[in-house]
């Protein structure tokens, strides 16, 4: 089992990024790949899930957000996909808040998660969330270096980075017209807007 991987960041896609340990590249799925920059030397903290067909690693930028996604696993109804996508959110801290706050609501607004699943999200992890621990629940911010893409690429990656986190055509297609209007320099700042624009919808 692994618990981090520090090395360059070789590629960084819209589901996920290849991390150069010693000459090997770990593929790593991440709920928001462009936090990370190409040619970037970071340690990533990694959870492998293991199935019957399938080794996957998945990749964070804390210790904190790792953990909330191993408790995320642990409610009936989420895999790694709906984890992913749940933690893509830059307000982590909201995120607890609305668990502890028994908000359905705003669960249901995250893809693959329905009202009972956001339900027994609040029964299992209401009480448990304590030990994720509270300090830098906000993802660090990373500066991209990605200085080849034009603006409507760097908005194209992140459109394609939302559709990666299970997002379906029609709610990507509601909120692009914000985004074209939106100021953002990074991939990583598309995304984050365009989360919160899904929230809010």
């Amino acid at each position: 089992m692994y618990e981090y991987l520090t090395g360059m960041i070789a590629a960084v896609t819209p589901s996920y990024i290849v991390v150069d340990v010693g000459g090997v590249g770990y593929l790593v799925y991440a709920a928001n790949p462009f936090r990370f920059s190409n040619g970037q030397q970071a340690k990533v903290f990694v959870y492998q899930a293991v199935r019957d067909n399938d080794i996957s690693l998945y990749g964070f930028t804390t210790q904190t957000e790792k953990n909330l996604f191993v408790k995320l696993l642990n409610v009936s109804g989420i895999g790694p996909k709906s984890a992913l996508a749940i933690l893509a959110t830059n307000d982590l801290q909201g995120l607890v808040k609305a668990i502890q706050n028994n908000s359905i609501t705003y669960l249901t607004k995250f893809p693959g998660v329905g009202k009972k699943t956001a339900q027994q999200i609040v029964l299992d992890l209401k009480d448990k969330l304590a030990q994720v621990g509270t300090d830098n629940l906000l993802v660090t911010e990373t500066i991209s270096n990605n200085t080849n893409s034009t603006e409507n690429g760097l908005l194209e990656e992140a459109l394609a980075a939302l559709s990666a986190l299970g997002y379906t055509r029609n709610e990507i297609k509601k909120i692009k017209p914000q985004l074209e209007k939106a100021t953002a320099n990074t991939t990583d700042e598309y995304l984050r807007l365009g989360l919160k624009f899904l929230m809010k919808n």
